[in-house]
């Protein structure tokens, strides 16, 4: 026991379980670079207790603090039950070797790290909360682990640190329906799926936590069990009562264990810098490294740098000026705004960032304005900030002092962004552009920060300033939180102080300038400055042109087609009602899942953390095979969906002012260069149900006018018998063929006039997966066919193109030794992921198959959108939407025909002249009144 430890001392216990478990799954995968060790749930792990360092300071700080891990899976509860955790899923291959770095982080913090063998962390963490309780102190445990409730009260609490969340007596009561020391006689009569802990059968928490208040105790509700009313709980308890006393003593946590260390071990300590740094650097943290050390006051230690050429700055980057906000000019008169002009006139280039009441830069309003010509040098102009700032409940609309009218300002500052012998430099520029557009400045040459780092980093790492601020000038930004709160308190920009913007805005302009001075002379020696010249930089003003459009939507439509999805609903309701036999939420997972596997006895039932039954698509499809209940849940749930997320929607997203939904595009959002859209996602509107091709029916051409829209067809399979070199398939489309009648005369031998559409359909399934890298499982569910006959399809695919096969192989290979996959055009996509082991690898193995193809498809028709505003110039006509493979345009109604010969042309010639495809593009076209009678 411990000689210091007493009253006033506070121990902090840390589940090191839980912040593994959280750091593996809640952050993206990341390998050190110098030998592709998995480190993702160690950097989020050292970050997690960083955070924890920084957050405990001040009078309630712990006096002791240790990490508590579990050492082995063999513990005295397996002497007990064979079978305790036996059902647990195996511990992911790339998570394995991370375990013990965990171990040596929480070392390298100089914080206590304990384990004892034939115990859970549970017991150790139980043992010392009653030492430290037993000895006056204070325990708090930072995990929300059901288990350890049992131990809250008395001076102990738990913290969920996720949530930040104290949780009590009343807490642990809200959670089981009794008090913590009641908490193992519910859980023994209740079980747990995840530890398989066996309980009472068909007695769960509720039910559990009234029969232990109504009797007091568990042994007491045992011995008195003849007197329970109904039948088949009482016969329950009393055929079961071994098996529930055997489960009390699996969920009973062991508070008197014989421990190898005292309370005095756990001791807060600073950790050494020299043990820190060495760790740190070993794991190749860069950014936590300078972090720490700037804290610790030492020197960051050098990292060598074993990254793929681009993914960090170079060996001779500039040395910036230190960034500091105390130094950036708060403009506020014409003398000086005019000499922030001269000098960006001077230097031939200036960063740009404006700042506005919210992030629709089709509604937002304009705040102000950041320069900067040179690192270390920016400046901000207020423009709109609100008297009063800081305090919003006093705010009013007269603007405060040391502000220049809006209207001077911009009349100033439109000679310079619209000249083009100075490059305007941007960060996510088109937000920017078409904030400037709505006040009459047309911003014109771009450089565009977010979209450089794209072009060279696709798949290692975000494009976001903040994140690229620390990854390439170890700074972290200002964070837009600190000025603007969050939540019901969160104010917008305009009633920001204009002192504290002066330093946020200008930063954000500086940060820009320094980034872009560092890519800039990256982009050619990653070999991708004709993917950022030809693709990237010149679709910036294609696409907010296409933003600013906008599509006209009719809401009655939508209202009706809402009305409708509600009706039939209704009626499906019904019919689920009627075939579970009872009422119950269909919305329901937790209800859902006791009907299908409780209650009907349905096969594949399987419980998550919460106890409650998993019910996704993917297990609802295979039941659908079996029963019409799970298939007229998926039809409800598709209902659900499209009228949520579309027709009730989309309503909301009409511009009062346009009539029309402007979607925003997101050029960097995936890294095969495909487009991605938001606020609302126009990309994901179903087209194979009925109801989903319905929606597009409220998509509407104004009066006078018609939609016209061009696809590609099947460009994803024209590119693989390209890259592939499938004469079959090439011959199949040169000469006009239906190519999934084709491959399955081919496959199945059946001649071409006697092809039913049902081994048309097997052969198309077949062809679009194989893009994809479809498993034999994957077909199976979505032919709804035995696996075996499904794989047997695959195989005989494989055998007929074998081409296919060594297309795939070669791409595999050439990822695992490059890192990185190419599409025909030079766009580099890179594949961090494809050393990885386990699960993630045959899903990064089926990314890389398949980038080539899918970015040179999104290759081709960025190529086509760019060259699209000049071709169509002549004609009354605007292009509106990119969907995929398809663009959609609106135009005068006699002058469609016109419009869909010019951009075929466009379209079908639009990987010339830097790829001859051996296969004909083609383009179908079509026109209507609406989006769906034109596609």
């Amino acid at each position: 026991m411990s000689t210091n430890f007493g009253k006033g001392c506070h121990l902090h216990l840390i589940d090191g379980s839980a912040f593994i478990f959280r750091a593996f799954h809640a952050l993206p995968p990341l390998t050190r670079k110098s030998d592709g060790l998995p480190i993702g749930a160690v950097s989020g792990f050292c970050n997690m207790l960083q955070r924890y360092i920084d957050g405990n300071t001040g009078p309630d700080a712990p006096t002791h603090v240790a990490v508590i891990f579990d050492k082995g899976s063999h513990t005295f509860r397996n002497d007990l039950y064979d079978q305790y955790k036996a059902n647990r899923d195996a511990m992911p291959e790339d998570m394995r070797p991370q375990i013990p770095l965990t171990r040596e982080a929480t070392v390298a913090f100089n914080i206590a790290c304990k384990e004892q063998e034939g115990f859970e962390a549970d017991d150790i963490m139980a043992t010392l909360a009653h030492q430290a309780r037993d000895a006056g102190g204070r325990v708090t445990i930072l995990s929300s682990d059901k288990d350890l409730m049992q131990l809250v009260g008395d001076g102990v609490e738990m913290l969920d640190p996720m949530k930040n969340k104290l949780i009590d007596r009343d807490g642990v009561f809200e959670k089981f329906g009794v008090g913590p020391e009641r908490v193992v006689d519910v859980q023994a009569l209740a079980g747990d799926s995840v530890d398989n802990v066996p309980g009472a059968p068909g007695i769960g928490i509720k039910t559990a936590a009234l029969l232990i208040n109504e009797y007091g105790s568990l042994e007491e509700l045992l011995d008195r069990a003849e007197e329970i009313k109904q039948p088949k709980r009482r016969q329950t308890l009393i055929e079961k009562r071994e098996q529930i006393e055997l489960s009390k003593k699996l969920v009973q946590l062991d508070c008197d264990m014989e421990l190898d260390f005292t309370l005095d071990d756990l001791e807060v300590r600073e950790p050494d810098p020299d043990t820190l740094m060495e760790f740190l650097t070993r794991m190749e943290f860069r950014t936590l490294t300078k972090r720490l050390a700037d804290k610790l006051n030492v020197e960051a230690p050098a990292i060598p740098d074993t990254t793929p050429e681009g993914a960090n700055p170079p060996a001779d980057a500039p040395e910036w000026p230190a960034i500091d906000p105390e130094k950036y000019e708060h403009v506020s008169d014409l003398a000086a705004l005019e000499a922030w002009v001269a000098r960006a006139r001077e230097t031939g280039w200036v960063a740009v960032d404006t700042e506005t009441t919210g992030v629709n830069d089709m509604t937002c309003d304009l705040v102000g304005i950041s320069l900067s010509v040179q690192p270390g040098e920016a400046c901000y102009i207020p423009l709109a900030h609100k008297a009063n700032a800081g305090d919003d409940l006093f705010a009013d609309n007269s603007l405060a002092p040391g502000q220049m009218p809006m209207s001077e300002a911009l009349d100033t500052l439109r000679p310079l962004l619209e000249d083009p012998a100075v490059l305007k430099i941007g960060q996510n520029m088109k937000f920017d552009a078409k904030v400037f557009a709505r006040y009459g400045v047309d911003v014109a040459p771009i450089d565009d920060t977010m979209l450089m780092s794209y072009a060279m980093n696709a798949g290692l790492h975000g494009h976001g300033m903040d994140a690229l601020s620390e990854r390439y000038l170890s700074h972290t930004p200002i964070p837009i939180k600190d000025l603007l709160g969050t939540g019901k308190k969160q104010i917008t920009f305009d009633l920001v102080p204009i002192e504290d913007a002066v330093k946020y805005a200008a930063e954000d302009a500086d940060i820009t300038l320094r980034l872009w001075m560092t890519f800039k002379p990256q982009l050619h020696r990653t070999q991708v400055t004709r993917v950022y010249e030809t693709l990237e930089r010149p679709l910036v003003p294609v696409l907010a042109q296409m933003e600013r459009h906008g599509i006209k939507v009719d809401r009655q439509t939508l209202s009706r087609m809402s009305g409708a999805f509600a009706q039939k609903m209704a009626q499906l309701e019904e019919e689920i009602h009627e075939l579970a036999g009872e009422s119950f939420n269909v919305g329901s997972p937790k209800q859902l899942g006791e009907i299908l596997f409780d209650k009907m006895g349905l096969e594949g039932g399987k419980k998550g953390k919460t106890g409650a039954y998993a019910t996704g698509a993917d297990i609802l499809e295979d039941l659908a095979t079996e029963h019409d209940l799970p298939a007229r849940v998926l039809d409800w749930r598709q209902l659900s969906k499209l009228k949520s997320t579309y027709t009730d929607a989309l309503q909301e997203h009409i511009n009062a002012d346009t009539g029309r939904v402007h979607t925003s595009y997101l050029q960097s959002g995936a890294n095969t260069g495909r487009l991605a859209s938001a606020d609302p996602n126009l990309q994901n509107i179903p087209v194979r149900s009925e109801e989903g091709r319905r929606i597009r029916e409220a998509f509407v051409a104004e009066e006078g006018k018609v939609l016209v829209s061009l696809d590609y067809s099947q460009i994803e399979l024209r590119i693989l018998a390209h890259m592939a070199g499938i004469d079959a398939l090439k011959q199949a489309f040169r000469d006009g063929q239906d190519i999934h009648a084709m491959t399955a005369s081919e496959m199945f031998n059946v001649p071409m006039e006697e092809m039913t559409s049902d081994i048309r359909r097997q052969a198309k399934a077949i062809n679009f997966g194989v893009i994809y890298g479809i498993s034999g499982f994957g077909l199976a569910r979505n032919l709804r066919i035995p696996r075996a006959e499904a794989q047997g399809f695959i195989d005989r695919y494989f055998e007929r193109f074998p081409g296919i096969k060594q297309y795939m192989d070669d791409t595999k290979a050439f990822a695992k030794e490059h890192k990185r996959v190419e599409t025909l055009f030079g766009r580099l996509i890179h594949t961090p992921e494809i050393a990885a082991k386990g699960p993630r690898a045959g899903f990064a193995q089926r990314a890389a198959i398949n980038a080539p193809i899918q970015g040179t498809a999104a290759d081709i028709i960025r190529r086509a959108m760019v060259q699209m505003p000049n071709a169509i110039a002549d004609l009354p006509a605007k292009m509106l939407l990119q969907v995929h493979d398809e663009l959609i345009f609106e135009v005068q109604e006699d002058a469609a025909d016109d419009l869909i010969a010019v951009a075929k042309e466009v379209m079908e010639g639009a990987a010339l002249p830097v790829v001859q495809l051996d296969v004909p593009l083609v383009v179908d076209a079509g026109k209507g009144a609406n989006w769906a009678e034109a596609h």
